[in-house]
């Protein structure tokens, strides 16, 4: 909302306002002159605070209008009339507040704003003068339920000092803080009119939450957008299927030069087995790729192709979808550029676009994409490389680029991709359409994204809730540093970035939002191929005592819990190796292990009940070593060739060891070594592969990875209650 159109209201007057709402103040009388104002600290008992108020009064504190601490009726006059005599013209009719003095050694800051892509939000941070210097804030779009209120708190930074008693003050009430939050909440949505809601300092006194101000900025009501019902599932995949499973592809504008689009798409199509037919139309007819060509649409059978794969000029697209619906072409994928990105010109080619696919009831992808990728039918329909191993993530990205990021890292670790899609320009559909899309898609049990603009913000909110209610997402957001424009009035709307709003939106839905693009494909793969862990209890195993070190920095960093070694393991180990062994968790054997050390270890800490999860670093280092001896002058003589074979079979061993162990317990192993980025063909690495799962080239992403899956876990936990 502009700022011109909106007020301030006074403190009196936003109190009023709020009180209807569940939020609680301090004891408070108003009062007109110094006397009225001695009076009322009488009645409510010393010592009090005493603030000037008017509509024009926005910021107090800042024009030195509260006085502090005072302890007798004479010391409220003499405030009074100082404050009295600051009053401006501008702060239009004033009148004096006079509080019960709330006493609390924590602060938060608490309130409402309206961002103008997700609508009401309430926010929730820590208070305090340096509130905005540290801006250690969480988001939440309205409406919350119960249970989103009462864990906002824990999405804090600064979460401990409010969870465990703090210099001798109780730990917070979190239903209390959950009533006001709520509060909030149900005003956003019965008082469109109110732009943003201000409280600070909330004082957390004897344990429950008291606001001692409040700002309310009031203005036009927010326009309350009407979503269309979601789509059923079974429409959902019916709508779809053209683009992911079709019966045959048209690809519109082959080339016979193989830097050409159309040649390209051609070529992929053919070179992955796709299962259908394919009809490509070449203007002239020639051969490509030693097959003929059709010289227009006229030549595809009717009801024999449902997607059609667009590389041609803009100027003959719309007919050329015309054409391809009265053939039953049911999805076109428009990989010609020249529409929105191009300008003004080329956004009304966008629009008409639309307009005719949507007439002809025909989903379009793009344009300006890159393409689209289905494994379980082997349809590999994009103009670049790479095509991935088929598994069981859903790919879904605003930039094309990003996609074959995703592909690559799904070909270097092994773990496969069920569908992925560029989206070009999300002309007609959108990132939302495909995470609804996935959350009912039987091929795909992660959705992993790519975002750099939400759009409709109401709707991707939706996307969100369907998709993380029954699979995980990971995403990575671009363009994350961007600031939106907020009610510059309040404390609320200065904390209210584009990228807190986001970023709290994700934590409220169970979005997982990764750091870098490698790591969302590692965290996807992790939660497509490990067991989600029934806590955060994790025990190390490492071959190398810093290694442990590390990785033990690393799970107090990421919130996970390195639990101290259980007696009973420690007892069993003693009687494997010598007693040089770390005797602790990480657990580090000091080279002391046998043949069967490391697989019994395993198996050990993956079955003990006071372990939820295991990582375990050092696999192939003697494979390493191997392949030294394999490729110098002196192999295979000297003895060379057995050991060769011995330490290789050790390390496929360990890593199946892993493997077996988290699917015999159902808890996740994560295995650990750099060889499987600078020597991914060792025996280690190479088995973590083959065994469908991900080798994390260092303990801290490892670390967290398996810190996605305890969100996940906790997320779904947090649904089922």
């Amino acid at each position: 909302m502009a700022s011109g159109s909106s007020s301030t209201l006074s403190e009196a007057a936003s109190k009023d306002l709020l009180s209807a709402f569940d939020i609680p103040f301090a004891r408070e009388r108003r009062a007109k002159d110094p006397d009225e104002a001695a009076a009322a600290a009488d009645e409510l008992g010393f010592p009090v605070v005493v603030k000037l108020s008017g509509e024009g009064i926005a910021h107090k504190t800042e024009r030195g209008l509260v006085a502090v601490g005072l302890a007798d009726g004479a010391g409220v006059k003499v405030a009074a009339e100082g404050l009295l005599a600051q009053a401006r013209p501008e702060d239009g009719e004033v009148e004096l507040l006079v509080a019960e003095q709330v006493m609390g050694g924590r602060e938060l800051i608490a309130g409402l704003v309206r961002d103008p892509q997700f609508g009401p939000c309430v926010l929730l941070g820590l208070g305090g003068i340096l509130a905005e210097a540290l801006g250690d804030v969480v988001f939440a779009a309205a409406p919350l339920s119960r249970g989103e209120a009462e864990g906002l708190v824990d999405r804090l930074a600064a979460a401990d000092l409010f969870r465990e008693p703090f210099r001798g003050e109780p730990a917070l009430d979190r239903g209390a803080l959950a009533t006001l939050l709520l509060g909030l909440s149900r005003l956003a949505q019965e008082r469109p009119d109110v732009a943003s809601v201000d409280l600070t300092p909330l004082i957390v006194s004897a344990g429950r939450p008291v606001a001692v101000d409040a700002l309310v900025e009031v203005g036009p009501p927010a326009a309350q957008p009407a979503l269309p019902e979601p789509a059923e599932a079974e429409a959902l995949r019916a709508r779809f299927a053209p683009l992911f499973h079709p019966r045959g592809v048209v690809v519109a504008g082959v080339s016979s030069h193989p830097g050409k689009f159309g040649f390209v798409t051609l070529h992929n199509l053919r070179r992955f087995g796709y299962a259908g037919e394919i009809f490509p139309v070449k203007l002239d007819g020639a051969e490509v790729l030693g097959e003929a060509t059709l010289p227009d649409l006229g030549g595809v059978p009717e009801g024999e192709a449902d997607m059609v794969f667009v590389c041609t000029p803009t100027a003959g697209n719309i007919e050329l979808l015309r054409a391809c619906a009265a053939k039953g072409i049911r999805a076109a994928f428009v990989a010609s550029a020249g529409y929105g990105e191009a300008g003004e010109e080329g956004r009304a080619l966008q629009r008409e676009l639309v307009e005719t696919a949507d007439e002809l009831g025909m989903l379009l992808i793009g344009p300006n994409g890159q393409g689209v990728i289905s494994t379980p039918a082997n349809l590999c329909a994009q103009i670049v490389s790479p095509y991935p191993p088929a598994g069981r993530i859903g790919v879904a990205s605003q930039s094309g680029n990003l996609v074959s990021s995703y592909l690559n890292y799904a070909v270097a670790t092994g773990v496969g991709v069920s569908k992925a899609v560029s989206l070009g320009n999300s002309a007609q559909t959108g990132l939302a359409d495909l995470l609804e899309y996935f959350a009912v898609d039987p091929d795909t049990d992660v959705a992993l994204a790519y975002v750099e603009g939400v759009g409709d913000g109401h709707r991707f909110r939706r996307a969100l809730e369907r998709v993380t209610a029954v699979k995980p997402l990971v995403l990575v957001k671009g363009g994350a540093s961007g600031q939106g424009a907020r009610a510059a009035a309040s404390h609320t709307g200065s904390l209210a970035s584009d990228d807190r709003v986001f970023d709290g939106l994700c934590q409220q839905f169970g979005a997982l939002r990764a750091p870098t693009v490698e790591e969302a494909f590692e965290w996807a793969a992790t939660l497509a191929t490990q067991p989600l862990p029934r806590g955060r209890r994790t025990l190390v195993f490492t071959s190398v005592g810093g290694w442990g070190v590390l990785a033990a920095d690393a799970c107090a960093e990421a919130g996970l819990d390195l639990i101290p070694l259980p007696d009973d393991i420690r007892a069993k180990i003693d009687t494997w190796v010598p007693a040089r062994w770390s005797r602790n968790n990480p657990i580090d054997l000091a080279s002391g292990e046998t043949r069967d050390t490391i697989p019994d270890v395993i198996d050990l800490v993956t079955a003990h009940p006071d372990v939820d999860a295991v990582i375990h670093l050092g696999l192939g280092i003697q494979s390493g070593q191997a392949g030294v001896f394999r490729s110098g002058a002196f192999y295979p003589e000297h003895g060379l060739e057995r050991i060769v074979g011995y330490h290789e079979k050790q390390d496929a061993r360990f890593a199946e060891a892993a493997r077996d162990a988290s699917e015999r317990y159902g808890k996740p192993v994560l295995s650990v070594s750099e060889l499987a980025v600078s020597d991914p063909q060792n025996a280690g690495p190479a088995a973590v592969r083959a065994a469908g799962r991900v080798c994390y080239p260092s303990a801290h992403r490892a670390v967290r990875a398996l810190a996605a899956l305890v969100e996940r876990a906790r997320f779904v936990e947090g649904k089922a209650d």
